[in-house]
């Protein structure tokens, strides 16, 4: 027998998506997903392919020319690499409010590395000379010019503490993994408005996530809560696309997708309030998500 969903009538999210008594659904933060390239990629997948100015005449060079020139390439390779992890660290932090600088400036290590190699393919033309220096120096102007610099500096986090934003940052990457891991599942279901239903909560999921990142208030309550909030739709999403994979069946989907709907009105929209100082609130709050979560997960008919 199918699992049943909770409520009747009054229960939130009703046809028409509206609370109870026709009231609209509470507005819900939301944050655009993560992009899987960052802006300008194409220019350090360019850079990559320099590489290979080196790497093809070396095999017929003289053994000496042919080590340069593998350097070279190999240098040329690791600075496309870099700056194209530099590019996805600054664009992150360009898309938070609050955010520390990048431990360790990539780009900025990416010009070093272009420089290096222009300076090594300098060395098989022109030998120990001034030309290699001005070719390596032109190459690291060239390549901030064309990338740009890493964030040098922390933005919005005076007076914050380190210790707790970094306990946030983890507990934000975390939640990452498992919505990574809710798309993955769906996608077993190869079902298109299933894909999309899931992209909207992960959407809202990122809203949560960026509320608690702007104020965590009692962080390790927020991260109980995003925990199981976030690993119960996991779950959930898991369960049902092996079920559909093997067997379609339309009730299924018709509870998996009313639990998405309750996690985002019924909870999401608590957010605010839960997130805050009601510490006593909150643990109730998750007692009953974790047995919504418990019984109206998809299961197989027996």
């Amino acid at each position: 027998m199918a699992a049943q969903r909770f409520g009747g009538k009054y229960s939130p999210g009703g046809p028409s998506g509206d609370l109870p008594g026709g009231q609209p659904r509470a507005p819900i933060p939301r944050a655009t997903p993560g992009k899987q390239k960052p802006k300008g990629s194409w220019r350090a997948t360019l850079l990559f392919l320099t590489a290979f100015t080196f790497l093809f005449p070396a095999f017929g060079e003289e053994p000496d020319a042919m080590l340069l020139s593998l350097l070279a390439g190999g240098m040329l390779i690791l600075s496309g690499w870099l700056t194209r992890e530099g590019m996805k660290a600054r664009e992150a932090f360009e898309a938070r409010r609050a955010a520390r600088r990048p431990a360790i400036p990539r780009i900025l290590f990416g010009a070093v590395a272009t420089g290096a190699a222009l300076f090594t393919g300098g060395l098989i033309g022109y030998g120990i000379s001034a030309y290699p220096l001005l070719f390596a120096a032109a190459g690291a102007a060239l390549h901030l010019g064309a990338f740009g610099f890493d964030p040098m500096r922390d933005k919005g986090m005076e007076g914050i503490d380190r210790y707790q934003t970094e306990r946030v940052a983890r507990t934000l990457a975390e939640a990452e993994k498992i919505l990574a891991q809710m798309k993955d599942a769906i996608l077993r279901a190869r079902d298109r408005r299933l894909e999309a239903r899931v992209d909207q909560f992960i959407s809202q999921a990122r809203g949560l996530m960026e509320r608690v990142e702007q104020d965590p208030g009692d962080l390790t309550a927020a991260r109980k809560y995003l925990s199981v909030y976030l690993e119960g739709a996991r779950d959930a999403t898991i369960k049902f696309a092996d079920l559909w994979a093997a067997r379609p069946d339309p009730e299924a989907r018709a509870t998996y997708e009313a639990l998405l709907n309750d996690l985002e009105t019924t909870f999401a929209s608590r957010s605010e309030r839960l997130l805050g100082n009601d510490r006593d609130s909150l643990d109730i709050e998750i007692e009953v998500l974790r047995d919504r979560l418990k019984f109206e997960t998809p299961l197989p008919r027996q």
